[in-house]
């Protein structure tokens, strides 16, 4: 593709080119037509000469050969320090011998300019995938958010007015802990989210069992089909309701493949993961609830505006909803 302040298109190179070869015109003639110079004009019929019209478009710029291109060695121990001991171009310049600014080109060559672009655990370069279709991978978790006392939390109270709110909560339900001190509980929300279409799922519970976790994978199932979205496999970590018996055996009867992350490894389910901060910044901590019922009841309205409206980095600023293309009365 020509550049922006390009004289001619490739196929405009190949109309002065033919008046110059096939037709007679002169350099000179040719070129005060297509307003360019008779050099260039000369060039391009040149090229028509030996390459004929695979020879109108643009090559690159880059040189045959770069005498001062960083050595293969400096670049590897370049990239070697940056993995495995997590500097910084000034500190990686003093080890290397060789300028900052030529160490941090090297690293955005590679792709490892940023420590965000590196694994924490393995210092590898970070391998971002997503699967090709929607319902191809969901992934499934819980995440727990304690329980809102009456009157609100010492999130947007002070911690000596949530703990009185805590214990006039306490002595209304009679639930108490050890020592006596007030238990508020604790909302378990399981989730899940289409890998290819970050459409979410979730469900607030009072537990993470099996059974459970089960009927929020049917209920979230019925969910993506109403959208139009067949499941194929789901992905959770090695908790004890997703390493059950119980587990496979409804994913086999709801023609689901079940698949386990590595122990240890939360960055292979990092989607739902980063959902769940999402969740936490635009949900569960976004403003002052009097109560956990009035928090709990916004689930819904919230999940909507994140599948409909918010803008997802991860999917070019659309909405997860747009990746649809067949979603119900879309269409006439």
């Amino acid at each position: 593709m020509s550049h922006a302040n390009a004289a001619l298109t490739p196929r405009a190179r190949l109309r002065l080119a033919r008046l110059i070869v096939e037709t007679g015109w002169t350099h000179t003639a040719a070129a005060k037509m297509f307003m360019v110079s008779p050099r260039t004009a000369a060039k391009w019929a040149q090229r028509y000469r030996h390459e004929g019209p695979a020879g109108m478009v643009d090559r690159s710029s880059r040189p045959r050969t770069s005498p001062t291109k960083t050595d293969p060695a400096t670049v590897r121990r370049i990239v070697r320090l940056r993995w495995r001991q997590r500097l910084g171009p000034v500190q990686i310049a003093a080890h290397a011998g060789v300028p900052a600014s030529t160490v941090h080109a090297v690293l955005v060559r590679c792709g490892i300019s940023r420590l965000s672009y590196i694994d924490r655990v393995t210092g590898e370069p970070l391998r971002r995938y997503e699967h090709p279709h929607p319902g191809a991978l969901i992934h499934v978790d819980v995440t727990k958010f304690a329980n809102i006392p009456d009157g609100g939390g010492h999130r947007f109270t002070t911690r000596q007015q949530g703990f009185r709110n805590a214990r006039a909560t306490a002595h209304r339900t009679g639930q108490r802990g050890q020592h006596y001190r007030p238990r508020i509980g604790t909302a378990h929300v399981h989730t899940v989210i289409d890998d290819h279409t970050r459409i979410a799922y979730a469900e607030i519970h009072h537990d993470e069992k099996a059974t459970t976790a089960i009927a929020v994978l049917r209920r979230a199932v019925e969910f993506y089909a109403a959208h139009g979205v067949t499941v194929e496999r789901v992905l959770s970590d090695n908790g004890s309701a997703y390493a059950s018996h119980a587990w496979t055996q409804a994913c086999t009867e709801l023609a689901i493949t079940a698949k386990r992350t590595r122990p240890y490894r939360p960055q292979t389910n990092g989607k739902i993961e980063r959902f769940h901060r999402t969740l936490a910044d635009g949900w569960a901590y976004a403003r002052h609830y009097p109560s956990t019922q009035q928090r709990d009841d916004t689930l819904e309205t919230w999940l909507h505006f994140y599948n409909h409206h918010r803008p997802h980095t991860a999917i070019g600023g659309h909405p997860p909803i747009t990746r649809l293309t067949n979603v119900p009365g879309h269409h006439s």
